[in-house]
């Protein structure tokens, strides 16, 4: 009797949350896939259901959620999700956070704090995923949290791409927020010819969140197209604060280059009439109407996080995607 064997090559399937559904059809498309179908919905009391559609037995699963408010309901989404999935037997199951909530709380400032961004790390790893996908995390030390493979991407490759088809780099200078990103800055400044540095000497209150009193400019940035870069904005107080710093050093254009446009309110309105020539952000979060102002331009990160999930479907090399700097 001759056995009739079933083809087990590996299945790349797809699946989204509910918070940034646009996102995952943009990746699906560069992919290739659909998402794969499926009912979610949620009880009267605030618990959430999901159920998969098709079969996830023995896939490859990547389950892709954003993070915008509120916040802890994504979050929970996206853990039953891959509960789900490690429950229906998928092989692999992959979480791909293109904003890792919680990634500013990643050490004790004082006694009695948590790390929050740990306990996201432990409540996917029980949840049942076996790897994450994220870009442009807080601080690189988060990816330590995770016990297990971590693809930490970076969209200094398109933003920076984009200041070179749209800006002169002969009056550029790179401008950190603080000193804390200046090897970011520094990274930034060779993709950009080599460009000098500045950054913004700041204090900060450690017991009043979201305000920041920006000092002084140490760097030359008079005449000078300035490049802002941070990796977040949440409500534009930080990064709006420091254009004024940089307007009064004499700066010529200030424009902001950020990953992580959270944008929350009253961002929009600070942006708009910071001075900024323009703001420049990818779409890891969904930007809605209310969020946006003339001086935004969004790119996408779908392309990215395509290129990603083919590469560890694959099991091809996602550090060759920055040409080893990743």
């Amino acid at each position: 009797m001759t056995a009739s064997w079933i083809d087990n090559q590996k299945n790349l399937m797809l699946f989204s949350g509910r918070a940034h559904s646009e996102l995952a059809e943009q990746v699906a498309k560069e992919l290739d896939v659909a998402v794969t179908p499926q009912t979610a919905r949620d009880f009267a009391n605030g618990e959430i259901f999901v159920r998969f559609e098709e079969s996830v037995r023995g896939s490859d699963a990547f389950v892709l959620q954003s993070f915008p408010a509120p916040l802890n309901q994504w979050l929970m989404e996206q853990l039953i999700m891959i509960d789900a999935l490690k429950r229906g037997s998928a092989k692999r199951i992959t979480a791909v956070l293109p904003f890792y909530p919680y990634a500013r709380q990643d050490k004790k400032h004082r006694g009695r704090e948590p790390i929050s961004a740990r306990l996201v790390a432990d409540l996917l790893k029980t949840a049942g995923a076996d790897r994450i996908i994220t870009v442009d995390l807080h601080t690189d030390q988060i990816q330590g949290f995770f016990d297990g493979p971590v693809d930490h991407m970076h969209a200094q490759v398109q933003l920076a791409e984009y200041i070179r088809n749209n800006y002169s780099l002969e009056h550029i200078t790179v401008v950190s927020p603080d000193s804390g990103r200046v090897r970011v800055a520094e990274k930034w400044a060779d993709s950009l010819g080599g460009s000098p540095l500045a950054f913004i000497h700041k204090t900060r209150d450690p017991l009043v969140p979201n305000q920041v009193k920006s000092n002084r400019v140490v760097g030359d940035v008079e005449g000078r197209t300035c490049i802002l870069i941070d990796d977040m904005i949440d409500t534009g107080g930080t990064i709006a604060g420091a254009v004024n710093v940089l307007k009064e050093a004499g700066a010529g254009d200030v424009v902001i280059a950020a990953t992580h446009g959270v944008l929350s309110p009253p961002a929009a309105e600070r942006l708009a009439s910071c001075g900024a020539k323009e703001v420049v952000v990818t779409n890891t979060l969904p930007i809605s109407e209310e969020k946006k102002f003339p001086q935004l331009t969004v790119l996408s990160i779908a392309p990215l996080l395509a290129r990603t999930i083919r590469e560890v479907f694959e099991n091809g090399s996602v550090t060759g995607l920055f040409n080893g700097n990743a």
